[in-house]
C-alpha cells in the first residue's frame, strides 16, 4: 500500500534526523535559550526582568526567579485583559484552560510559535514507533482520541478551552477522513451522551488506534462491550492494535485494560501538558521518553529534595544527573519563564535525554484529570466536619476506579471520634464543598464521568496499626491525605 511505504521512508528520514541531534541536546537547549530572550526581550516581563542583559544560563538564573502560576498570575491578567506584548510578543493565539491552584482555573498562552510542536511531537511519536517497529497495518483502519469539546470560548479576542479541544482543530488534512468521532459528536458536553454516541459511530468501524486520558477512555471501552455483548475489545475491534494515552498515571488502569482489550497490544505514552508537549515514549522496549529538547522549550530541573530550600541550585541539560528525583521548569516560546510545571522527573539517560515521570510536586489526585490538591482535600473536609460537628481523627483519600459496575469515583476512609454520624447526609456535603473548590471535579461529577464520592469508615486505631505493620509509626513518618494510587488506602482497608 502506497500510504504505508510512504509512511516508512518519512519515518526514517524524521528518526534519523533526530536521532543525529541526541548529543547536541544540551547545547540545543542553550541556544533555545538565548533565542527566547531575544524574542520576548521588548515584552513587559522581558523589560522588567531585563532579558537585553542576560547573555547566558548563568545571568538568566539570577535575574529570573523561579515562579508558579500565581507567580506570573499578574501577567496574565494584563493578556486576559486584551493587552499586547505582556509575556510574549502579540498576544496568544490561544488560552488552553486547565486544573487550578488555589486561583482556581489556570489560563496557561498557546502562541503561533508554540502550538505546531504540540502537533508535530505527537507526529513524531508515531514516526519513532514505525520507524523502529516496522508496523504500518495501524494506517489502514481509523483513528480516534477520546478527547474534551473542541468548542472554544473567546476571551478577549483569545480562543480559550481544554487543550485537547483546540489539539483537535489540528487534525492534518490527510488524516481526516480516518479520524474520529465527528465533529458534531465531538462537541457533545455532557459526557454521558457523548460517549453514547462515539460508540454508536464507532461500533461497526475498523479501530485500529485508539487514544485518550485512560479513564475517559476506559469509559468508552466499557459502554462498546455493552452495546455489542461482545467479551472484550479484540471482539469488537479486531484490528485494534495501538493504544495511545498520556495526561494521568496509567498503572492503576492497565489490569483493568487488560481484561477489557483481550489481548496485548502495542501502546505509546504521550507527556503533553497546556504548557508544552514535553516529552513521548520513542521505544517499545523502553518505558522512559524522549525528551523535546529542541521544540522551542528550554527546560531546568530542581532536585526534589533541595525545592523547599533557598539554596536549591538550577541546572539546565547540561548538569543534570540520571536517576536524581527533579522538579522540571519550563521557559516556552508560548511566554512562561522560569516557571515550575509542578511534575517531578528522574532521568534514565542522558544522550539521549529521556526522563521517567515520577509525579507532582505536591500530593495530588488526577486519576480522571481533576487534579484534586491537597489544600482542596483538606478545607473541604475541615468545612464539613465544622458543620455536622465531626471529628475526623485520621483520613486518606484515594481514586476508586473498579467500582462494582458503578462509575468510578473518590474513596475516602475515615477514622472518626464521634458517634453520631450520618454518613449520607455528611458526604453530600462533603462533596458539594470539594465541587466549590475543583471546577474540573465538578465538570467530572456533572458530566457522569465521576459518581460523588464514597465514605469508608474504619475502627479507631486502624491508621496506626497499618503504619505499624509498614514499619513506619512514628512522629516522622506522615500518613498521606491523598494519592492517585491505591496502595495505601487499601492497606488501611485490610487492616479494618
Amino acid at each position: 500500500m502506497l500510504k504505508k511505504w510512504i509512511a516508512k521512508i518519512i519515518a526514517f528520514v524524521v528518526v534519523k534526523r533526530i536521532e543525529n541531534t541526541y548529543s547536541k541536546a544540551a547545547k540545543i537547549q542553550k541556544k533555545i535559550l538565548l533565542k527566547l530572550l531575544k524574542k520576548a526581550s521588548n515584552t513587559l516581563f522581558g523589560l522588567d526582568h531585563s532579558f537585553s542583559q542576560i547573555n547566558d544560563y548563568k545571568s538568566f538564573k539570577s535575574l529570573v526567579p523561579v515562579r508558579d502560576y500565581e507567580g506570573i498570575k499578574s501577567y496574565i491578567d494584563k493578556v486576559k485583559n486584551a493587552e499586547e506584548n505582556v509575556l510574549w510578543p502579540g498576544k496568544p493565539r490561544y488560552f488552553a484552560k486547565t486544573s487550578g491552584t488555589t486561583s482556581g482555573a489556570k489560563l496557561i498562552p498557546i502562541s503561533n510559535e508554540s502550538m505546531p510542536h504540540h502537533i508535530k511531537s505527537s507526529r513524531n511519536a508515531l514516526l519513532f514507533y514505525i520507524n523502529k517497529t516496522g508496523k504500518t497495518d495501524f494506517l489502514s483502519g481509523k483513528t480516534i482520541f477520546i478527547q474534551g469539546s473542541p468548542v472554544l470560548k473567546n476571551v478577549n479576542g483569545i480562543k480559550t478551552g481544554r487543550l485537547s479541544g483546540i489539539v483537535a482543530h489540528y487534525v492534518p488534512q490527510y488524516l481526516r477522513a480516518d479520524n474520529m468521532p465527528s465533529w458534531g459528536t465531538n462537541c457533545i458536553d455532557d459526557w454521558e451522551k457523548k460517549i453514547n454516541a462515539i460508540c454508536d459511530e464507532t461500533l461497526n468501524e475498523n479501530m485500529t488506534v485508539i487514544g485518550g486520558i485512560p479513564s475517559w477512555v476506559q469509559m468508552y471501552f466499557e459502554k462498546l462491550i455493552t452495546k455489542s455483548n461482545k467479551k472484550n475489545l479484540s471482539e469488537i475491534f479486531q484490528n485494534f492494535s495501538l493504544f495511545i494515552f498520556g495526561g494521568v498515571n496509567y498503572e492503576p488502569y492497565k489490569k483493568k485494560f487488560n481484561k477489557l482489550i483481550g489481548k496485548k497490544i502495542d501502546s505509546i505514552e504521550y507527556f503533553p501538558a497546556s504548557e508544552g508537549f514535553f516529552a513521548y515514549q520513542n521505544d517499545q522496549e523502553n518505558k522512559a521518553l524522549l525528551l523535546q529538547y529542541d521544540s522551542g522549550i528550554f527546560y531546568e530541573f530542581i532536585k526534589l529534595s533541595e525545592f523547599e530550600s533557598n539554596k536549591a541550585t538550577r541546572h539546565d541539560l547540561s548538569t543534570v544527573e540520571i536517576g536524581v528525583n527533579y522538579v522540571m521548569i519550563v521557559s516556552t516560546n508560548a511566554g512562561l519563564w522560569a516557571y515550575n510545571t509542578g511534575d517531578t522527573v528522574v532521568f534514565t539517560s542522558l544522550i539521549p535525554p529521556k526522563i521517567l515521570v515520577t509525579g507532582r510536586y505536591k500530593h495530588f489526585i488526577s486519576a480522571f484529570g481533576e487534579h484534586v490538591i491537597t489544600s482542596e482535600i483538606e478545607q473541604s473536609l475541615a468545612e464539613t466536619a465544622s458543620f455536622f460537628n465531626v471529628v475526623i481523627s485520621e483520613f486518606t483519600v484515594a481514586p476508586k476506579l473498579e467500582n462494582e459496575g458503578d462509575l468510578p469515583c473518590h474513596e475516602w476512609c475515615f477514622e472518626i471520634e464521634t458517634t453520631d454520624f450520618n454518613k449520607s447526609k455528611f458526604s453530600k456535603y462533603l462533596n458539594s464543598a470539594l465541587c466549590n473548590r475543583n471546577i474540573y471535579y465538578k465538570d467530572l461529577i456533572k458530566g457522569k464521568v465521576l459518581k460523588e464520592l464514597e465514605i469508608v469508615v474504619v475502627k479507631k486505631g486502624t491508621f496506626k496499626k497499618y503504619m505499624k505493620s509498614m514499619g513506619k509509626l512514628g512522629g516522622q513518618n506522615k500518613i498521606p491525605r491523598l494519592s492517585n494510587s491505591r496502595q495505601f488506602i487499601d492497606g488501611v482497608l485490610k487492616q479494618s
